[in-house]
C-alpha cells in the first residue's frame, strides 16, 4: 500500500468521524477505506482507532500519528503547488551556456530583460566557446554558433551570425580602402589568437578563395581588445557584427570589402530532446526570438 495514500485515508477517518464519511470525501467504498487502516496498521505494528458499533476513538499512537501524519501531507501539498507553478509560470533557476562574445554582447542583455518580465527565475549564464555537454554538466540551454548535428538535441535556429571587415578612418587614409581581397597583401590584419585554419580569412576572391596571410601585426584572444584596436587604426579587423555595432553605426570603424565577407553562420538554441521544457524555458526561448531582431543589427530582411 502507499504510504501517503494510507494516510490520506486515516486522516479523512478521524476528520470524518467515521469510515462511512472518509470513504465519500475520498471516493472510495467504507470496505477499501477500512482495508487501508487495516494494513496500515499492520505496517505501524500497532492499532491506532480503537472501534465499536457505536463510535471510534483514537489510541495514544493514533494521535501521534495524526499529527506527524498531518504534517506530513501538508509538505506533500506545498510541494505539490510549488511544482504546479513551476510548470504553469516560469519559475526557479535556468542554466544557460552562451559562446563568450556573443553571449556577453546579445544574451546578457536580454537575460536583463527576461529577469524584469519573469522575477521568479534566475539565470546562471556560463560563456564559453567550447560546446558543452547539456546532460552531464545541467545546463538547461546551449547557444551556439554554426551547423548542428547532434540528435539528441532540439535545435531551434535563432539568428544569422554576419561577419564584417572593418577599419578606422584614420587607418583607411594611411594605408588605402581595399577594393579586392587580393589588396590585402598590401594591409595589416588583426586576428583572434584562438582562430583556427577554418576561421581564417577565407574570402571569395575575383581568381577563386583567397586566404589572407597569418602573420598578423596583433593576436589577441578578446574581442573586445581587437575592436579597440581596430578603433585606435592599428588594422583591418574581421569580427562578428554584433560586437562592433556601435562602432560601426558611430563612424569609428568603416566597413570595406562588403561584397567578399563570409557567408553569415547560424546560431542556434539547443535543448534537450528527451525533457519537456519547462515555462521559465519556454519563455526565455521566446524572449531570445523576440528580442533578436532589435538587439543584432546583422538580421536583416534581405536574408
Amino acid at each position: 500500500m502507499d504510504k501517503l495514500r494510507g494516510m490520506e485515508t486515516f486522516i479523512a477517518v478521524v476528520e470524518c468521524g467515521s469510515f462511512t464519511g472518509a470513504a465519500s470525501r475520498l471516493g472510495l467504498s467504507a470496505v477499501m477505506v477500512g482495508k487501508y487502516i487495516a494494513q496500515l496498521e499492520s505496517q505501524l505494528a500497532t492499532r491506532l482507532l480503537e472501534r465499536n458499533t457505536r463510535r471510534q476513538s483514537l489510541t495514544d499512537a493514533g494521535r501521534v500519528y495524526f499529527d506527524e501524519a498531518k504534517r506530513v501531507m501538508e509538505q506533500v501539498s506545498i510541494a505539490e503547488s510549488a511544482v504546479e507553478r513551476l510548470r504553469l509560470a516560469p519559475a526557479g533557476t535556468l542554466r544557460v551556456s552562451a559562446p563568450t562574445s556573443f553571449g556577453a554582447s546579445v544574451i546578457a542583455p536580454l537575460t536583463a530583460t527576461f529577469l524584469q518580465a519573469w522575477p521568479a527565475v534566475r539565470v546562471e549564464l556560463d560563456l564559453t566557446n567550447r560546446m558543452v555537454d547539456l546532460v552531464d554538466e545541467g545546463f538547461d540551454l546551449a547557444i551556439r554558433i554554426g551547423e548542428i548535428h547532434q540528435e539528441d538535441l532540439v535545435a531551434r535556429y535563432l539568428t544569422p551570425y554576419r561577419m564584417v571587415i572593418c577599419a578606422a578612418p584614420a587607418y583607411l587614409a594611411r594605408y588605402g580602402t581595399p577594393g579586392t581581397p587580393e589588396d590585402l597583401t598590401d594591409h595589416l590584419c588583426l586576428s583572434h589568437t584562438v582562430w583556427t585554419a577554418r576561421n581564417e580569412w577565407r574570402l571569395p576572391g575575383v581568381e577563386g578563395e583567397v586566404r589572407w596571410k597569418r602573420d598578423a601585426v596583433l593576436r589577441c584572444n578578446d574581442g573586445y581588445a581587437l575592436r579597440q584596436a581596430a578603433i585606435a587604426g592599428a588594422g583591418l579587423l574581421m569580427q562578428p557584427e554584433v560586437l562592433l555595432a556601435d562602432a560601426l553605426a558611430s563612424g569609428s570603424l568603416v566597413r570595406v570589402l562588403e561584397a567578399w565577407t563570409p557567408q553569415p553562420r547560424p546560431v542556434h538554441l539547443l535543448w534537450r530532446q528527451d525533457r519537456r521544457p519547462l515555462p521559465k524555458l519556454t519563455q526565455f526561448i521566446a524572449h531570445l526570438q523576440q528580442g533578436m531582431a532589435d538587439a543584432l543589427p546583422m538580421t536583416r530582411a534581405s536574408e
